[in-house]
């Protein structure tokens, strides 16, 4: 009877970590991605919608004019590896995303670990209709290392 129990428990843990990369597949262009790419999509959709959905909205859309949409922005597509930097450390000053002016400080997470914002980086990067792979721990060394504040 306990056996059964435990083996129940496991099909059932097995069944919903099946249901989340199943979901996490839906959300983005992840076939043909390995487990690791997949992995770091889940973890990074969660992990944004902790730290940047407040502001950004979690279908990435922004608010109005004092927080900018990343969905579609042009300025993450331009200055990805500088967006890494933001992330971490945050700004203050004008931004321009998609022609509009945005002026409102971003207070950057700096607990984040560079495979969080790997994470991160991997679900922006192929969210909302973008295809660019997985973010690795590397590029976000380099991007971090580049902006100065590593």
């Amino acid at each position: 009877m306990i056996e059964s129990k435990i083996a129940n428990g496991k099909s059932s843990l097995i069944l919903w970590m099946v249901g989340i990369l199943s979901l996490a597949s839906l959300l983005c262009s992840c076939s043909g991605q390995g487990p690791k790419y997949k992995q770091y999509f889940a973890q990074g959709q969660v992990l944004y919608e902790k730290n940047c959905s407040n502001c950004h909205q979690k279908n990435g859309t922004g608010l109005g004019l004092l927080y900018p949409p990343l969905a579609s922005s042009d300025y993450l597509e331009k200055n990805f590896n500088l967006s890494l930097c933001l992330m971490k450390y945050g700004i203050k000053g004008e931004l321009t995303v998609n022609g509009k002016n945005f002026n409102k400080p971003m207070p950057g997470v700096p607990s984040l670990t560079e495979l969080e914002l790997a994470e991160i980086a991997t679900y922006l990067g192929n969210a909302w209709g973008r295809q660019m792979g997985i973010v690795e721990i590397t590029q976000v060394n380099a991007a971090l290392t580049q902006c100065g504040m590593k």
